[in-house]
């Protein structure tokens, strides 16, 4: 950069009483700054600047908003791209899209914003464009953005997994540049990013408004082995096993799926570490252990069905979350070495009810007092006596006959 110097031939002619030692002084001070700073503004390269920056709202004129970044440098952005109307003085980070010499202003986009004027020389990391999809493929999908062709990576298209990427194709979508390249022209873009931007801002809002005990409404966006992920619109709280039915389940698929959309309450929260702790049986309905004991009294008949077969018993359920013992010894009058010589899984027995206890959340049944004692079997006949000798008639003949 050459420096600002005032050695022209007009000096002597228009400043006779010059001092050349002042002149000296003021070109080493210029000599330090750039053209940009001298002349009120920073010129971004063509590729664009790399990344957000940081201005000021010192202004708002009709469809217009007006930036200051400091050093003189300011630049525009259409008030469209603001959800809410800023106010003068707020802080914002905005991209710098290009500069327009005619005005001597930066062009921007608020940061999240689509990018107005996208072209291959304003092109940036991080901008945020619009486009229509074109084509799908096995890798991902292809997106047209204003005549310029790009890819968007399957893995890039969702926070979740979409197991069909044609429901996409024709459509507008909104995505981050990740990567491009002039020369080949290729563009490589995020949907992900920008969903993940838009839920985290979600998660922020929404963290506020929950609170323990509330029942919200969400989407299973997974199910494991041990329960499942709830997401309540931007923020996901975990369903465990135990808290989704006051019946015994073996695994959560029996209750839930991917997809489902359930009224859940919220049992525990942790705003620090955005967790939730939720329950679907307690949304549901109220735990029907509590009055168990008045309505299933102690020698009562009940009408309960076989759940599981053990060596020790069967377990009976006689409601939605009320599950008892029947114990071997109570299931028939006669002896048996298992539960499966008098009932099976799924049967619908009658039972006596021998014992409840609400606080520990069990029960006793007996199926043999359930039915009148059968009559004694008939005793087995007595062994018949030995046969009594006979006796031998005296021997004839002798002495005497």
């Amino acid at each position: 950069m050459p420096k600002h110097r005032f050695d022209d031939p007009y000096k002597e002619k228009f400043r006779p009483d010059a001092d050349a030692k002042l002149d000296a002084q003021i070109d080493a001070m210029l000599g330090q700054v750039s053209e940009d700073k001298l002349y009120g503004f920073d010129k971004p390269a063509q590729q664009g600047n790399a990344g957000p920056r940081l201005g000021k709202i010192v202004a708002i004129e009709k469809e217009d908003v007006f930036v200051d970044f400091g050093g003189k440098s300011q630049g525009v952005v259409p008030l469209l791209q603001f959800e809410q109307e800023p106010k003068i003085g707020q802080e914002m980070e905005f991209h710098v899209e290009r500069y327009d010499a005619a005005e001597g202003l930066l062009i921007l986009s608020r940061k999240g914003a689509v990018a107005s004027d996208v072209t291959w020389e304003t092109l940036e990391v991080g901008q945020i464009v619009e486009g229509t999809v074109s084509g799908v493929n096995k890798g991902g999908l292809e997106v047209a953005v204003k005549g310029m062709r790009a890819f968007l990576p399957a893995g890039q298209v969702d926070i979740y997994h979409v197991p069909d990427l044609a429901q996409f194709l024709n459509q507008k979508i909104t995505a981050e540049v990740t990567a491009f390249e002039r020369e080949a022209r290729n563009i490589v873009l995020s949907r992900r990013n920008v969903l993940e931007r838009e839920r985290e801002e979600q998660k922020k809002k929404l963290m506020e408004e929950l609170a323990e005990g509330q029942i919200r409404r969400g989407t299973v966006r997974n199910v494991t082995e041990f329960g499942a992920f709830v997401d309540l619109g931007g923020v996901d709280g975990l369903l465990h096993i135990s808290e989704m039915s006051f019946r015994r389940i073996k695994n959560p698929s029996e209750v839930v799926k991917v997809g489902d959309v359930l009224d859940v309450k919220i049992l525990k929260l942790d705003r620090a570490g955005g967790k939730l702790s939720l329950s679907l049986k307690q949304a549901r309905g109220v735990d029907p252990w509590l009055d168990a004991a008045g309505r299933y009294a102690v020698s009562s008949l009940v009408t309960g069905r076989v759940t599981k077969l053990a060596d020790f018993g069967a377990f009976i359920e006689v409601e939605e979350g009320i599950e008892g013992l029947l114990p071997i010894s109570e299931a028939s009058y006669r002896r048996i070495k298992s539960m499966d010589e008098v009932v099976k899984e799924g049967d619908t027995v009658r039972l006596v009810v021998l014992s409840v206890d609400p606080v520990a959340r069990r029960m006793s049944f007996s199926l043999r007092q359930a039915a009148p004692e059968p009559a004694d079997t008939p005793a087995e006949s007595a062994p018949a006596e030995p046969a009594k000798k006979k006796k031998r008639p005296p021997l004839r003949g002798g002495l005497d006959h």
